[in-house]
Order: C-alpha cells, then structure tokens, then sequence
C-alpha cells in the first residue's frame, strides 16, 4: 500500500506532467466499452507504459474477460504464473480501471497471451444477499501471511499480462481448484 507521501509526490508528478505538456491532456477515467479511455493508476516502483506515465501495469487494462474459455490446472514449479496457482499482482477496480490495488488471484486459464484470473479475498461473504454462486470458499493457504480463510470471487474475470506478476503465491491443491472450476463452469459455461 502505498504511503500519503507517495501519494503526494505521484500526484504532484501527474500535475507536473499536465502544465509541462500541455499539448496533451489527461486521459478521462471511465471503462473501456463505455466511449472513454483509462489508464491504471499511478504507482511507485513499476515501469513506465508505451503510452506515457509510470502505471502500476505493463500496459492499459484491456477490460475483464467475456465469453467462455477453458478452465485449465496446469500448475509447474518453473516460477511462471500458470494455471492453478495463486500469485500477486495489480487488479484495477471494477468501478474505475484507473485506480487499483495489489492483490492475489488465482489463475485459472489463458486467453491468447493474457491469463485469465480470479481474486481472491479474506472477507467472508457467506451472508451476503448475493448469489450463492459469487464466491467459493478455499480454505487458508501461504497466500495470506495473516492465515486468513480465503475467498474466490467467480463474477469478475481478470485478463492479466504474465509480465504484471510480481509475487509468486503457492500452488492450490487439486481438490480446491475444482471446487472453483466447477463455480466457473455452473456460472459462466466454461469448459
């Protein structure tokens, strides 16, 4: 997480950009699909984008995953994410692709050079009013230094750049991994 003065000082550096180039203007937040362009947030340490500004991915957000694919385990100690393992990276908010937090997710397929991955969360959604189909409990894992009991959450589906992995988390056993490709396969047909 970032600290106020990294904050501040990225702020500061967005304006700075803005008055000495003024030739360009800022890009306006909105999702893709929707008529407007974003562009993730920006972040301390991460590399700059061929569009510009230091972002915290290698490029745009291309939007969430529509459409059915192949839920796949294909985990291999190789220290590439794969499918089946849960790793750490950048997953912009859904309400605003500009803005963003690091966080785990579980890979659960690929799509073209993306992979496809769901996050993951600690809070417990077992009396939420949505569906009993949104979430699908895994249990505690390395992933969560705090030994927290995590959840999937199946209704958002993440296309994430293998080069936008930073930590590599732990392998989800087999067992675990089905119960969440049978939540994918029931909510959004995959195969």
């Amino acid at each position: 997480m970032a600290s106020t003065s990294e904050r501040i000082f990225g702020l500061l550096r967005s304006l700075a950009g803005a008055l000495f180039n003024p030739g360009k203007s800022a890009p306006p937040k909105g999702r893709p699909g929707t008529g407007t362009q974003s562009r993730p947030a920006s972040r301390p340490g991460t590399r700059p984008t061929s569009n510009g500004p230091v972002t915290g991915l290698s490029a745009p957000y291309p939007g969430d995953f529509t459409g059915t694919s192949t839920v796949a385990y294909s985990p291999r100690p190789d220290g590439v994410a794969d499918p089946g393992e849960i790793v750490w990276t950048w997953v912009p908010y859904e309400e605003d692709y500009s803005q963003g937090k690091d966080r785990p997710v579980l890979i659960v397929g690929r799509s073209g050079k993306r992979l496809l991955a769901l996050m993951l969360t600690s809070k417990d959604h077992s009396n939420d009013r949505r569906g009993d189909n949104d979430y699908v409990d895994i249990g505690t894992g390395p992933w969560d230094r705090q030994g927290r009991p995590s959840e999937v959450k199946l209704d958002r589906i993440l296309q994430v750049n293998p080069a936008d992995m930073r930590r590599e988390g732990s392998v989800l056993d087999a067992r675990r991994f089905a119960s969440v490709a049978t939540g994918l396969r029931s909510r959004h047909g995959w195969k």
